[in-house]
C-alpha cells in the first residue's frame, strides 16, 4: 500500500515557524509568519510525526512493534498473525490468514488516503517472487543497475570477491582515488549488503537468490566460525556466523573481534560466544568465559 501525502498527516511538536509564501501574504499582516502545526515535505520532523500518528494509530488497534525492528508492526488473532512493515510511506503486510489483509486495508483507509498497489513484486531493490509452494527473494536488478552505473558490465566474475593470497594492507604509494565516485560506489554497495538477506553477492553471482520454502518448520539452526589473527593490521581475529530457520537463511555477520585473541581456541569461543551476546546473552557471562579460556590458555 501507498499513502498519499503521508508527511501531511503528522503533527509538529516542536515549534516551527514559516514565512509567508510569495503571493499569498496576508495583505495587513504582511510581516507576520506562520505557525507550523501539521508537518510539511521538507521539514526535518516530518518523517518522525508520520511514523509517531502511523505507530500510534496502529498501536491502538491491536498491533504491537517489533523488538527489534521499530518499523515492524504485529499482531496475533485466533493463531493468525499479520506483519505490517512501514518504509516511509510505503507499506508492505502480510497475513496467515486473508481476512486479516482485508481487514488492514480497510483500517488503513478509515484514517488515511491509501492506494492499494496489489500483490508484492518488487520492494526497496528487492524482487519477490510468490509461488504457491514458496517464495524467491533477489536482488539481480539492483546489481544490475550498480553494473552499469559504474561501467562494469563487461567485468569478469570470480569465485571469491579478494585473493586470499594476498590479504589487504595500506598502499600509501598508490594515486588519490575520485572521492566522490569511491562514496557512491561504497554506498551502493554498502545498501546491498545491508538489503540482501544472503550472502550470494560475495561470490559475484547476481542471479542467485533466496528460497523459502512454504511448508519448512521453524527449528532455529545457527553456524558460527572463525579466523585466527586473519585481521593484517591489528592482528585480530575475524569471525562470522548465519542463522537459518530450518532451511531458509534469516541473518548473517562477518566481522572482526572487538578482542585479541591470544589462540585459535580463544578465537573460536569469542565467536561463538559474541553470537550468544547479540540473542541476549548475558554480557558479563561473556567477558567471564573470555577470561576463563585466557586462564587455560596462557
Amino acid at each position: 500500500m501507498d499513502v498519499k501525502s503521508a508527511f501531511l498527516y503528522g503533527t509538529i511538536v516542536e515549534e516551527v515557524y514559516v514565512t509567508q509564501p510569495p503571493g499569498f501574504k496576508y495583505p495587513d499582516h504582511p510581516d507576520k509568519v506562520y505557525k507550523v502545526v501539521k508537518a510539511l515535505y521538507g521539514l526535518h520532523q516530518a518523517p518522525r510525526a508520520w511514523y509517531e500518528t502511523l505507530a500510534n494509530y496502529l498501536l491502538g488497534n491491536g498491533f504491537k512493534k517489533g523488538k527489534i525492528d521499530q518499523t515492524l508492526f504485529i499482531k496475533k488473532q485466533k493463531g493468525d498473525i499479520l506483519l505490517v512493515h512501514v518504509y516511509a510511506d510505503d507499506i508492505i503486510f502480510g497475513s496467515t490468514n486473508k481476512e486479516l489483509c482485508t481487514g488492514f486495508e480497510k483500517l488503513m483507509k478509515d484514517k488515511f488516503q491509501m492506494s492499494s498497489i496489489g500483490e508484492l513484486t518488487f520492494f526497496l531493490g528487492l524482487q519477490v517472487q510468490q509461488k504457491e509452494d514458496g517464495i524467491f527473494i533477489s536482488q539481480d536488478k539492483y546489481i544490475a543497475e550498480i553494473l552499469k552505473k559504474f561501467n562494469y558490465t563487461d567485468v569478469k566474475s570470480a569465485s571469491t570477491q579478494v585473493d586470499l593470497e594476498k590479504p589487504l594492507v595500506k598502499d600509501g604509494d598508490a594515486d588519490d582515488v575520485d572521492v566522490h565516485l569511491y562514496r557512491s560506489m561504497i554506498g551502493s554497495l554498502m545498501y546491498l549488503t545491508t538489503s540482501r538477506p544472503d550472502i550470494m553477492f560475495a561470490v559475484c553471482k547476481p542471479t542467485l537468490g533466496l528460497w523459502y520454502s512454504r511448508n519448512s518448520s521453524f527449528e532455529l539452526v545457527a553456524y558460527t566460525d572463525s579466523d585466527y589473527a586473519r585481521a593484517t593490521q591489528d592482528r585480530k581475529s575475524t569471525n562470522g556466523g548465519c542463522q537459518f530457520l530450518q532451511n531458509r537463511l534469516i541473518s548473517w555477520q562477518c566481522k572482526k573481534q572487538t578482542v585479541v585473541a591470544t589462540s585459535t581456541t580463544e578465537a573460536e569461543y569469542v565467536a561463538a560466544a559474541s553470537y550468544l551476546l547479540t540473542k541476549g546473552f548475558d554480557a558479563g557471562r561473556f567477558q567471564y568465559l573470555v577470561s576463563s579460556i585466557r586462564m587455560l590458555n596462557p
